[in-house]
C-alpha cells in the first residue's frame, strides 16, 4: 500500500482549506473508499497516487483511480469508452469527457454487491491496455464552431488567423468552452475575454 494513499485517506487531498479537519469530505467516505481500495487491490494493481487521486497501474499503465465527490465516489477508468459495459453503469462525468467513464457509488453496501462486477471491469480494463488499444478522440474538425465566434473571424481577420495557427488541442478547448453557455450573449462575452490570449498564440488555461 501506497503511503500516500494512507495520507489522502487520512487528511483528504489537502486542496482546499478543509484538508486535515473534522470538515473534510474524506471522512464522510472512509468505508466506501477503504471498500474500492481493497477490491482494486485484489485484482494486482499497483498502487500509486497521481493528480491528487489514488491511482492504480498495470506496468506503469493507468488502469483506475479512485474518485471522491460530495454526493458519491467513484471509480474512474481513463479508457472507460473502450469497456463493453455490460450491465450500462459506466456514467460519462460531463459532456466534454471523450473516453473517461465513472462506476459510482453512494455507499458501502453497493460496492460489496457489485464486488465481482467490479472486479471484472478492472480486469477487462487492464486487458485492454495490454492490447495497446487506442482511443478514437474527436478531431477538432468534429466540433461545431459557434456563430458567435465566425461572426468574430469576419470582424477581425488577424484573429481567425490567430485562433487556426494554435495547436488542435488549444483549438478543441476553446471551442468546447465557447460552445457551452445557452445565451449568445454569454458565449460572445467568452470569446472576447479570451480574444488577448487567443492572439498571444495561448490556450485556455495557460
Amino acid at each position: 500500500m501506497n503511503p500516500k494513499v494512507e495520507r489522502y485517506l487520512a487528511d483528504g487531498c489537502m486542496q482546499c482549506s478543509l484538508g486535515a479537519t473534522p470538515a473534510c469530505k474524506i471522512h464522510n467516505w472512509q468505508r466506501e473508499l477503504r471498500t474500492l481500495r481493497n477490491i482494486v487491490l485484489e485484482c494486482g494493481l499497483t498502487e500509486d497516487f497521481k493528480w491528487m487521486h489514488p491511482c492504480y497501474t498495470h506496468q506503469n499503465r493507468n488502469i483506475v483511480l479512485i474518485h471522491l465527490f460530495k454526493e458519491y465516489c467513484a471509480l474512474l477508468f481513463p479508457k472507460g469508452v473502450l469497456l463493453q459495459d455490460p450491465m450500462k453503469i459506466l456514467v460519462q462525468q460531463t459532456v466534454n469527457s471523450q473516453t473517461a467513464r465513472q462506476l459510482r457509488f453512494s455507499n458501502a453496501d453497493e460496492i460489496e454487491k457489485l464486488r465481482s462486477v467490479i472486479k471484472a471491469y478492472i480486469f477487462e480494463a487492464v486487458e485492454v491496455e495490454k492490447a495497446g488499444v487506442k482511443v478514437a478522440f474527436k478531431q477538432t474538425s468534429d466540433f461545431d464552431v459557434p456563430e458567435e465566434l465566425l461572426q468574430k473571424f469576419k470582424e477581425a481577420e488577424v484573429f481567425e488567423q490567430a485562433f487556426f495557427q494554435l495547436t488542435p488541442g488549444r483549438q478543441r478547448g476553446y471551442l468546447l468552452h465557447f460552445s457551452q453557455p445557452k445565451q449568445s450573449a454569454t458565449r460572445t462575452s467568452r470569446i472576447e475575454k479570451y480574444m488577448n490570449k487567443i492572439l498571444e498564440g495561448k490556450g485556455l488555461n495557460d
